[in-house]
């Protein structure tokens, strides 16, 4: 364990879930895991804090439980994801002229104009999150990917600046604040999952991370090492499950688990003979449910998350040529089956699932490299980015903390999520040959209810 390294804790406030992951580098630059904990997430819609009480009761339980995985564990300052509708991202462009055009080019010259962009104009009510410099130039050198060093007159830079809305970035500061904790930095979701599953030469060939969130799906384009769009699109896996329950009239605790057992994201693939039978609601009759309809559902949301990321690398001029990475999928929704397959045929690039393992130590709980604890994994390292490029303050003195043995492969984890007991029997799937099916065809990609048919006389 390298103890002469800050402890630092990512907070990922999800819509369905509530993240907090506490990580120390070992000496091989490693993620030590050393406290984790969730919660289900209750005030939370579609990535932004609409309830503070019950954001802050979920903060509380994720943090009780990431401090009862490690009674050592000590902190107060946290990394903050931040995702939600009223996400924007704009493009400026910043330039200054230096007084001792003598030295080479400092890194204080460089943060110099960065800041200088926190004074670019946005709509009122709005607020700057991040400001990321992509490519530099001094005097008439262009696409300089790190200028500090170089001598000249003038250096400048494209800035990618993203901004929200300010109340939202408020209730989320207030909801860390209540649970008793600092905010050192709000992060943009995809960018903290980017740091995560991405490598340099991921970056480098051409890449779009698509983080498939509860409420959200995030995107971050890369293309030479740079990031050059930023999207926040308004859906998500628990759209998903909003859709099964209303097409197929299931309980949303049952649509969730149908969704993870038995979902996936191509029709064609599911068996059409294959049902799943439903307990009857207080002495109701059981229901059974088609697996296909079930696929027929998932695959219409998803193509059109896909369509979204399509959209948005036609924006900005990427096709399939130039992201020579393809598309990377993580986040909880990622795990779908046949998604990767889905993904391909949509948007027409090779695609992969992201996981966060990459960066962490050897030996952690599978639990952990999950694509749904990315965001905040990626949280951890975007504050030893801040750290060892000396952006922020940290204590000068680190405790001695050791990772737990709950937290090691082969140890079972102890985590509270208070879950709900869901009521799908999936012993009861069982194969029908030459049943009808009852439920109407599903049409023009939207969700309709579907209809069990009248048996015709024979």
């Amino acid at each position: 364990m390298n103890n002469e390294q800050p402890i630092i804790v990512g907070l990922d406030i999800g819509t369905t879930k509530i993240a907090c992951i506490a990580g120390r580098k070992n000496e091989y630059g490693k993620l030590e895991i050393l406290g984790f904990g969730r919660a289900n997430s209750n005030g939370v819609k579609h990535g932004q804090v609409l309830n503070i009480d019950e954001t802050i009761k979920a903060i509380k339980a994720a943090l009780d439980n990431c401090k009862l995985s490690n009674p050592d564990l000590e902190f107060n300052e946290v990394y903050v994801g931040i995702a939600g509708h009223h996400i924007k991202s704009l493009q400026t462009r910043g330039d200054i002229v230096r007084q001792d055009t003598g030295d080479e080019i400092s890194q204080r010259e460089i943060d110099q104009l960065i800041r200088d962009q926190y004074k670019t104009y946005i709509p009122a009510g709005d607020q700057i999150i991040d400001v990321i410099p992509q490519e530099f130039t001094v005097d008439n050198f262009q696409n300089i990917p790190n200028p500090i060093g170089f001598g000249g007159v003038k250096v400048g830079a494209n800035f990618h600046i993203i901004t929200g809305d300010r109340n939202a970035i408020k209730n989320i500061n207030r909801a860390v604040e209540k649970s008793n904790l600092s905010t050192k930095d709000l992060v943009l979701q995809p960018l903290a999952s980017s740091a995560a599953v991405m490598a340099q030469e991921d970056l480098e060939a051409g890449v779009a991370i698509v983080d498939i969130g509860g409420g959200t799906t995030d995107l971050a384009v890369f293309h030479e090492g740079i990031l050059k769009h930023t999207a926040v699109i308004p859906f998500g896996g628990e759209n998903i499950t909003n859709d099964i329950k209303t097409g197929l009239g299931v309980l949303k605790t049952q649509a969730e688990q149908m969704k993870v057992q038995f979902g996936s994201a191509l029709a064609n693939e599911a068996k059409a003979n294959a049902f799943i039978t439903i307990p009857g609601l207080r002495g109701m009759p059981a229901k059974e449910i088609s697996v296909k309809n079930l696929a027929n559902i998932i695959q219409a949301r998803m193509s059109e998350i896909m369509d979204f990321v399509t959209y948005h690398l036609k924006q900005v001029g990427l096709d399939n040529r130039q992201l020579n990475g393809g598309i990377v999928l993580t986040g909880g929704g990622s795990q779908l089956k046949h998604l990767i397959h889905l993904t391909a045929y949509v948007t027409g690039l090779n695609a992969r699932i992201g996981y966060p393992n990459e960066h962490l130590a050897a030996g952690h709980i599978d639990e952990l490299a999950k694509p749904t604890y990315a965001t905040c994994i990626g949280l951890i390292l975007k504050g030893y980015d801040d750290y060892e490029h000396n952006r922020k303050q940290f204590e000068a003195s680190f405790k001695k903390v050791e990772v737990p043995e709950q937290l090691l492969q082969n140890q079972p984890v102890t985590v509270d999520t208070e879950e709900e007991a869901l009521a799908v029997e999936p012993e009861k799937i069982r194969n029908r040959k030459g049943m009808k099916e009852f439920w109407s065809k599903f049409k023009d990609g939207l969700i309709d209810l579907f209809k069990e048919e009248e048996d015709k006389a024979l």
